[in-house]
């Protein structure tokens, strides 16, 4: 699986192109459609263009995207950045769950992040599926000894700690062999100068990936790209 990431918590001004609001993630979630991708994940903003787990923009960002995007899976962020008080987080995702056209397939939490257990629960609880962010080998411990929460559709295995090309693509072996067997679908990417070599090495092993806006603003030939859907045509095409 290749999954389009779409914006991340990049700022309005990284790229001419970064969909912010929530109109424009549905356009670009309507483009990489277009070209075969079934999972797209977003950060929902304010009318600030701040991060945010509000109900409200999350619903209406989701529910666009919906319509423009039928089939697609759409994943939002928990991350503590956003709301460090895990209770508040606890409570945003109970909400999300009636939400209705609005309400996400999944969400992704942090292993790293204090209260990742308890959001888990709630997440499952409403029936939206999980996406567990490892961030370090440490992070895979943790998970392996904790268990799988129920709902979990896929662990995240993020190499994004350095840019380095050949020491992401080396943090990226670390992490994959510390989470050891899963009984789900390791999805491994990097960020930065190490996105597009993890997303490589992804390739070679077999194991899902992901690309977009909230990864990498360059093409593989260091070009800057002109949309998500043009990061999403230039990983299609890589052959390994």
């Amino acid at each position: 699986m290749l999954q389009a990431v779409l914006n991340g918590s990049r700022p309005e001004d990284a790229h001419p192109a970064l969909p912010v609001l929530a109109r424009h993630l549905a356009r670009d979630a309507r483009a990489v459609a277009r070209l075969g991708v079934n999972s797209v994940h977003v950060h929902p903003r304010d009318p600030l263009g701040h991060e945010t787990i509000d109900p409200v923009h999350v619903g209406d960002a989701v529910a666009l995207i919906r319509q423009e995007a039928p089939g697609v899976e759409i994943g939002v962020t928990t991350g503590r950045w956003i709301q460090p008080d895990p209770n508040l987080r606890i409570e945003a995702v109970l909400s999300w769950g009636r939400l209705g056209l609005g309400k996400p397939d999944v969400c992704s939490v942090n292993v790293h992040e204090k209260g990742w257990v308890e959001v888990c629960r709630a997440a499952a609880s409403v029936g939206i599926g999980v996406e567990l962010g490892v961030w370090t080998s440490g992070d895979a411990v943790t998970l392996r000894q904790s268990g799988v929460p129920p709902m979990t559709v896929r662990v995240l295995a993020e190499s994004t700690v350095v840019s380095d090309p050949e020491t992401a693509v080396a943090e990226a072996v670390r992490i994959v062999r510390a989470l050891g067997q899963l009984p789900v679908p390791v999805l491994l990417h990097g960020e930065e100068d190490g996105a597009w070599p993890v997303l490589e090495y992804a390739l070679r092993m077999g194991v899902d990936t992901r690309i977009g806006f909230e990864d990498v603003l360059v093409r593989p030939d260091g070009w800057l790209a002109t949309g998500n859907d043009d990061l999403v045509r230039a990983a299609l095409a890589i052959r390994v």
